[in-house]
């Protein structure tokens, strides 16, 4: 599997970071995690268009994971060429009343010319042809699940989250951890920071960890990470 990190930032605006967002490419096709704003046209960016995600996953429904759902949506039935294969939207507890909502929002979002799967896992295992989808509940929102997908390789993504023992779970000897590190080292409800991030990695033992939604205290971090920590950012790949 090879993983593009798409955006490492929050809801906070930044030149360097847009909204936390990951391609994960796998032999059944392409997953997009989390979808804010500027994902779309990271996804161009990186030599990608929304007709070529086939699942897209999210985390959570807040705004800075969700808002360019609807750029994806309206591209599929509007764009250069109209989606034609099917889409599957991934995500927690009430993810068929958010999407009801969206399009009652934006009414032209709803698929033209191809099927849209809704499929809802608060917590529990989804397995496609070989790739096995596993969630967990994390501490955010009602409906915010951690992420594992295995195939020839596996990574996790935590989602928004405080800690959790069920992330701990979930990323048991993953391959990769792609997880929220919100803040060095200030303490906010239903988020991470490093103290959180050693505490889930002593016990999961992930091979790989990048840290991503990173608000501006990274910026003047001046502390030294040491593997298996990496502070991810925009535009880095990965394979595994």
């Amino acid at each position: 599997m090879k993983l593009k990190i798409l955006g490492t930032g929050t809801a906070t605006p930044s030149l360097q970071r847009v909204s936390s967002s990951y391609l994960l490419l796998t032999t059944w096709g392409t997953i997009l995690v989390d979808i804010g704003p500027s994902v779309v046209r990271r996804l161009l960016e990186c030599g990608y268009a929304a007709n070529d995600v086939d699942m897209i996953i999210l985390t959570h429904f807040h705004p800075d994971h969700t808002v360019d759902l609807a750029t994806f949506l309206f591209a599929s039935n509007y764009g250069e060429v109209t989606r034609e294969k099917p889409l599957l939207l991934l995500g927690g507890r009430g993810i068929e009343r958010f999407f009801r909502n969206f399009v009652r929002l934006y009414h032209w979002l709803s698929p033209v010319g191809y099927e849209l799967t809704l499929k809802s896992l608060p917590a529990g295992a989804f397995l496609l042809d070989g790739l096995s989808i596993r969630t967990c509940r994390v501490s955010h929102n009602p409906e915010s699940i951690g992420v594992r997908v295995d195939e020839a390789g596996s990574v996790v993504f935590t989602g928004d989250t405080g800690y959790a023992k069920d992330l701990v779970a979930l990323a048991a000897g993953a391959d990769l951890l792609v997880a929220e590190c919100s803040f060095p080292e200030r303490k906010v409800r239903g988020h991470l920071n490093l103290a959180d991030i050693k505490k889930i990695t002593g016990k999961a033992k992930p091979r790989q960890v990048i840290l991503s939604h990173l608000y501006p205290d990274w910026d003047t971090f001046e502390g030294v990470l040491r593997a298996p920590l990496l502070l991810g950012v925009d535009g880095l790949e990965v394979e595994f």
